[in-house]
């Protein structure tokens, strides 16, 4: 697997230095090292031979290498490996390549219940490093709790998953060094109370990549771009923090934003840096007849920043997100969102996605004909930049997904965690063009929870619209407890997610004209609510599998022909600005849900403990009739 596009090269009197081929040599757990010290200067693509190959875009730094060669699992249900001296690598396992989700073949029944329940692993495998010094071994993601070992020495702990970590170390060169890596995923329940609920299963393990790179002296960090339009000119404002490791120095941050033979120049201010310190700088720059990213043409540039010691380089994308009103707006103009939310699960692999798995999520997404996607989390990077070069836009859920948001009570910890995870999720993921909306929290009811989940979205929601003014910040609303004024959680809110699952959970057996005018009544209140507001209904649909009749609540078309009629009345109102199926795929959820009320609406029905059905494709990836009700009624959307 290929590490997530970050990208950082070394440069030194203007050249080029393959830090890759000539200071990082990466062994397999089979202690074979990656590349020699005394190569010709490879090309990018060159320098990750032997290991994975060249990510297929690059973000951030080009001297990390993905750790993605043969790593050794070893499963730890009863939590006493490290007892039995596991945290030296002292145990056999089997051969696995990262990402690896060890649970993520067992989701259904008895062994799904388990399954969920959690485990432990260890994973081993050997690196070796021919320059000593300090280096960043990166963890884009690990469910739950993770405990890193370098040749027995504990250097970094991390709790959460789809939160990237680093553990930065010195190592010496020349010779093997012992990784080993402890994942605990036991007790969602306790997750939970934690503020770490998920609504899916509880696949556990290292579910993303993990890269190695040498630490510079300098190193730029969590570029962010803005552009504003002024007419055919696109003017970008580009801001980066800087970060000095060594003297304290005046430092000059240069860079460049290109595409194909046009270059334009980036030249930010000096700044005195102290060391272990870091500052800020900014410069803008227009750009007559900028070439916009859009669904439909998502031009991308590049984007490259340089201290004296690196480069971060990057693929963005020059587009301006905003509203008029209860308008959404992308490059001044009105979109209307097309699509279906989706879950990082694939049988098999569960969470832990490659880069094929991605590819299949998004053809799913463009058979459909969506223009944009929904995630109840931020995504893989590696796999939100396929996206950005898709051109499909994402509504990204950041911070507790819990519902009711109860862990506000649990104390300022809880409450002080969900806000750090809001800001990591937005450093992570702010360069990427196809994001435009941020999530504060999934189906808020009424006022929220009055143990201060008003408050905590309030001041998210401010704090994110001084971050981040290039995109909207959202908050997804409960349909069937939806507010009846616009209250303090409301003000600085830029987007309405509306959960409408009329025809499903309410009005099962409403027929189509009842339940067209159940959803014009919903969406004509909510419009009331907010006249201000941009609305989309983001989540909605009905399970539907071959074990019900065929038009039975539950059956595949009953599925279909609830989410034409769903599609057909919201295309046909006013102020609404999209419309996202949930789900695009059928996904794993913990065997405890049991379908929620609609087994005592439908007690014949049947429902797979283990499995949300909603998809319109089954979890293997086939379509349901569904899919090509959507596929139609989108194209008919479009060609108005």
């Amino acid at each position: 697997m290929t590490p997530p596009v970050h990208t950082r090269r070394s440069t030194r009197n203007g050249r080029l230095v393959a830090l890759t081929a000539l200071v990082l040599a990466v062994a397999a757990a089979s202690g074979v090292a990656l590349v020699g010290g005394s190569e010709p200067e490879p090309t990018v693509r060159e320098q990750y031979a032997g290991h994975g190959g060249a990510p297929a875009a690059l973000t951030g730094p080009v001297s990390r290498v993905a750790l993605d060669g043969r790593w050794r699992v070893a499963m730890d249900p009863r939590g006493t490996g490290q007892d039995r001296g596991y945290v030296r690598g002292s145990f056999g396992g089997r051969p696995v390549q990262l990402p690896y989700v060890p649970n993520a073949g067992r989701i259904t029944g008895d062994a799904g219940e388990r399954s969920h329940n959690g485990s432990v692993a260890w994973y081993r495998t050997r690196i070796r490093v021919p320059k000593t010094g300090r280096y960043a071994l990166r963890f884009e993601s690990i469910n739950h709790k993770a405990t890193v070992w370098l040749d027995g020495e504990r250097i970094a702990e991390h709790t959460g998953v789809y939160l990237p970590f680093e553990a930065k170390t010195q190592i010496a060169g020349g010779r093997d060094h012992t990784l080993v890596v402890r994942a605990d995923w036991r007790g969602p329940q306790a997750m939970k109370a934690e503020g770490w609920h998920r609504a899916w299963f509880n696949f556990g393990g290292i579910n993303r990549e993990v890269t190695i790179r040498p630490l510079a002296g300098a190193e730029v960090v969590a570029p962010t771009l803005r552009t504003t339009l002024r007419g055919r000119t696109a003017q970008v404002d580009v801001t980066a923090r800087v970060f000095n490791r060594g003297k304290a120095r005046e430092m000059t941050v240069e860079g460049t934003l290109t595409r194909g033979e046009t270059r334009t120049k980036l030249r930010f201010p000096p700044q005195t840096i102290p060391s272990g310190a870091s500052r800020k700088v900014r410069t803008t720059v227009q750009i007559p007849n900028a070439a916009l990213w859009a669904p439909g043409s998502p031009n991308r540039y590049d984007l490259s920043l340089k201290t004296g010691d690196e480069e971060w380089w990057t693929k963005v994308g020059l587009r301006e997100v905003g509203r008029r009103g209860s308008t959404l707006l992308l490059n001044g103009r009105p979109i209307t969102l097309r699509g279906a939310s989706l879950h990082e699960d694939v049988p098999g692999r569960g969470d832990g996605l490659r880069p094929q798995d991605m590819d299949a999520l998004i053809n799913d997404l463009r058979a459909i004909g969506a223009n944009a996607t929904r995630t109840q989390h931020q995504l893989n990077p590696a796999f939100q930049e396929k996206l950005d070069a898709a051109g499909i836009l994402t509504w990204v859920g950041i911070g507790p997904v819990d519902a009711p948001g109860a862990w506000t009570s649990r104390g300022p910890r809880l409450l002080k965690q969900a806000k750090q995870r809001v800001r990591a999720s937005v450093e992570q993921m702010q360069t990427h063009p196809s994001v435009f909306a941020w999530n504060l929290a999934n189906e808020v009811a009424g006022q929220g929870h009055p143990a201060g989940q008003a408050d905590y979205i309030d001041d998210m929601a401010r704090e994110l619209k001084r971050r981040d003014p290039s995109r909207l910040v959202a908050l997804d609303i409960w349909g069937a407890h939806p507010p009846k004024f616009a209250g303090e959680m409301y003000e600085a809110i830029d987007a309405i997610g509306y959960t409408n699952y009329l025809g499903w959970y309410e009005g099962t057996y409403a027929t189509q004209p009842q339940l067209r005018n159940l959803i014009r009544l919903g969406v004509g209140q909510l419009r009331k609510v907010f006249p201000d507001k941009v609305l989309a209904v983001t989540e909605f649909g009905a399970e539907g599998s071959t074990r019900n009749a065929n038009q039975r609540p539950g059956g595949l078309r009953f599925q279909a022909n609830l989410l034409r009629t769903h599609i057909r009345t919201y295309s046909s109102l006013e102020g609404v600005s999209g419309m996202l199926v949930w789900n695009l795929r059928d996904f794993a959820v913990a065997p405890s849900f049991g379908g929620g009320s609609i087994v005592e609406i439908v007690p014949d029905i049947s429902i797979l403990r283990g499995l949300n059905e909603k998809g319109l494709h089954r979890y293997d990836g086939r379509p349901k009739p569904a899919a090509r009700v959507v596929r139609d009624e989108y194209a008919r959307i479009a060609r108005r």
